[in-house]
């Protein structure tokens, strides 16, 4: 990618990334769906990523932009604190605001089940978004090495989300093939977040470090307030929180060994 421009690295990257939900989907084209209890570990490791990537691959590289340009530590800190809080604020507000009443399709039975599970859905596509958004503006600020870093953690979260939406749309009895693809579909919104990213960080620099902050913010707000909850009722025991911890401690070990 050396030879590419910071915005093409960046759609080349969001896209690589959301295309690893296709590769978390892919067991459900010859498996049976996964019983409760392995979905609420896959989404719990899925979490732990989200949370270390969050704070490793987005705010502490925000905050190191923002020294090296001057900034004091104190000044840093504030501008990631109000990044990750707007982030979150967006996000939550799309997630609240966002027309899913409707949504309550399929071939299940229980239009409850249905609309819960499409919100669930719905909620991990839009954070999609800004996930692509963080890899185009990791790249687009020119650090191919951050770019890397950012690429594969998001993309090995997106592999259980990938597994996880196949899984709920089969729950909703869907065939395998519709449930992949639906999975798919769900992590292509991250290109188009990518192209944006970087398109935005590479014509106004001092946006990287807020768009790292925003990204950042949106993800932490998607874990605590809709796949935690998830993993916690799909549970019935310490196996999603056992799933966040490897997923957490995994992805540490690759953000400060690539680091």
């Amino acid at each position: 990618m050396e030879s590419l421009s910071p915005i093409a690295a960046g759609a080349l990257g969001s896209l690589a990334a959301g295309l690893m939900t296709a590769v978390g989907a892919a067991p459900m084209l010859v498996v049976k769906r996964p019983g409760q209890q392995t979905q609420s570990v896959l989404l719990g490791f899925a979490a732990g990523v989200m949370l270390a990537a969050s704070f490793f691959s987005l705010i502490m590289p925000g905050v190191e932009v923002l020294q090296t340009g001057g900034a004091s530590r104190g000044w840093a800190a504030g501008t990631m604190a109000a990044a990750v809080l707007i982030g979150a604020t967006v996000i939550g507000l799309m997630n609240r605001f966002a027309p899913v009443d409707m949504l309550a399709i399929g071939p299940a039975q229980s239009k409850h089940l249905a609309r819960r599970i499409w919100l669930f859905i719905i909620a991990i596509t839009l954070h999609n978004f800004p996930e692509g958004a963080a890899v185009g503006v990791s790249f687009g600020g020119g650090d191919l090495h951050q770019g890397l870093a950012t690429t594969l953690g998001i993309g090995i979260q997106n592999m259980p989300e990938g597994l996880a939406v196949s899984a709920a749309m089969a729950s909703l009895g869907y065939g395998r093939i519709a449930a992949f693809a639906g999975a798919l579909a769900s992590g292509l919104v991250e290109p188009v977040g990518g192209l944006i990213g970087a398109s935005v960080v590479g014509a106004l620099p001092g946006a990287l470090p807020w768009g790292l902050g925003l990204a950042a913010g949106a993800m932490i707000y998607v874990v605590t307030a809709e796949i935690i909850p998830e993993t916690r009722e799909r549970s019935t025991g310490d196996g999603s929180m056992i799933g966040l911890m490897v997923g957490l401690v995994g992805m540490m070990f690759l953000d400060i060994a690539l680091g």
